[in-house]
């Protein structure tokens, strides 16, 4: 019964299921922190950034998701979520901040803070997008420290890496987006039309690919899976 084949079959399923639980472990590791995706990442654009929320805090359903805009950023426009209400809170400015265009402001938008109309489940994920102008300031990192408060307990994600130091080492890192050189063609206002225009759109395009990717993800996992039981029969046959 305990034949050379059959010996090499039960080695080539164990194999099998381990290279499934390697890519699991790989897909829920990458998609373990509240990331933001830009839409756009030129100096002076007009952006449309997605924060993704993937899962509560240890277990318990997500509340509030308050997102600081660093510094370098005046305002943001919150997209409208169903499922969220947002509101925008605003800072007194040491000293007026000159524009572009020659005004001045005394205040800016320093945080927007989502509250959810219903807990946000700890095993499903969401999706919450800001419309900002990006300054002209190409080669920044810009930091996004997010405080996300759940039914019990908050996850801080407000880490920033030092020099040298790799992002993926921190524990919760804050989402960042770092800006590149100038666009060539195009008014800033028409990139802010169309930011405008596709705020709904790249808020369900993120999910939807998120979606395709685990379910790619689960049939590669499921042919793993399928191949080496075919083996395991065919091994059995020969023996």
């Amino acid at each position: 019964m305990n034949t050379p084949f059959l010996r090499r079959a039960l080695k080539t399923s164990a194999a099998t299921g381990g290279a499934a639980m390697l890519l699991l472990a790989a897909a829920g590791g990458a998609a373990a922190h509240v990331g933001v995706t830009p839409d756009k990442t030129s100096a002076n654009s007009y952006a449309l950034l997605t924060f993704a929320v993937p899962h509560g805090c240890d277990g318990s359903g997500t509340t509030k998701v308050a997102i600081t805009l660093p510094a370098e950023l005046n305002d943001a426009q919150p997209t409208v979520n169903p499922n969220w209400t947002a509101e925008k809170v605003t800072e007194q400015l040491a000293e007026p901040r000159k524009l572009a265009d020659g005004s001045s402001i005394t205040k800016r938008t320093s945080q927007v803070v989502y509250t959810a109309k219903a807990p946000l489940e700890h095993q499903l994920r969401d999706t919450l997008v800001l419309s900002v102008k990006l300054p002209d300031a190409a080669g920044t990192t810009l930091y996004f420290p997010t405080l996300q408060t759940c039914e019990a307990g908050q996850t801080d994600w407000s880490e920033i890496p030092k020099d040298g130091q790799d992002p993926h080492s921190l524990k919760a890192p804050a989402p960042s987006v770092t800006i590149t050189g100038a666009a060539g063609a195009g008014g800033p206002g028409t990139e802010h039309a169309a930011a405008v225009a596709d705020g709904g759109a790249a808020a369900r395009a993120d999910g939807g690919a998120d979606a395709r990717s685990w379910a790619g993800l689960a049939a590669g996992v499921g042919g793993l899976v399928l191949g080496g039981a075919a083996f395991v029969r065919s091994a059995a046959r020969r023996k």
